[in-house]
């Protein structure tokens, strides 16, 4: 069995369906998808059908980002700032309307789970705070953390699968990958899918400079 990650897609449909293209998919596979589906590119709506129709074939696990996060919080003036100001019109657009994104997906945001969990593998969106263990993080750490969880150790057995802070190419520690290179948020980045093989290996497919 592999587990096969993508994370921050943000829109771009056309990206995330070139990339799947290349993936010669077998059915035992496991996506994780680790949220940030929406905001910023033209298709939010059809990035969350396309990977909702994925589970038709394969397993699939469904994280939360931060622009998920923002959204499901929107009620609150910080977090609908954050909606309105990082790509939420966008989103808006392709829904048709504010209200549409809920009458539409509203069940599969609510449904998003913070991690998913392996005996080899954390997957979570933006990483976790070093100085807590896993049942004592807070959810906005879980979605929005960066520095301190990227750049210090953590006391996990398992290697962290994460996105949320973009980079040239994939960022590769001996605890932690992030595999966000920026899709959405510059024209010209690659939406990056990572393969974790059953014998530890790792492959990175990325999309064309579309």
């Amino acid at each position: 069995m592999r587990y096969i990650a993508l994370t921050d897609i943000h829109g771009e449909l056309h990206k995330l369906e070139n990339v799947l293209s290349k993936i010669d998919t077998r059915p035992d596979d496991v996506f994780v998808f680790m949220g940030d589906y929406i905001d910023r590119g033209p298709d939010s709506r059809g990035v969350v059908d396309r990977i909702i129709a994925q589970s038709n074939t394969n397993k699939c696990i469904y994280l939360i980002g931060s622009h998920e996060y923002a959204l499901l919080h929107s009620d609150e003036d910080y977090y609908r700032y954050l909606f309105d100001n990082y790509g939420g019109p966008a989103t808006v657009r392709s829904y048709g309307s504010f209200e549409n994104i809920f009458r539409v997906h509203g069940e599969f945001f609510k449904s998003l789970k913070f991690y998913y969990q392996t005996d080899k593998y954390l997957f979570v969106h933006a990483g976790i705070n070093p100085d807590y263990p896993l049942d004592e993080q807070q959810e906005e750490d879980l979605v929005y953390i960066r520095g301190k969880f990227i750049y210090s150790k953590h006391q996990l057995p398992q290697k962290i699968i994460f996105g949320h802070t973009e980079f040239d190419k994939p960022y590769i520690d001996e605890d932690k990958i992030c595999i966000d290179l920026g899709c959405g948020k510059y024209p010209h980045a690659h939406l990056c899918a990572l393969i974790l093989n059953e014998d530890g290996s790792e492959e990175f497919i990325y999309s064309d400079n579309l």
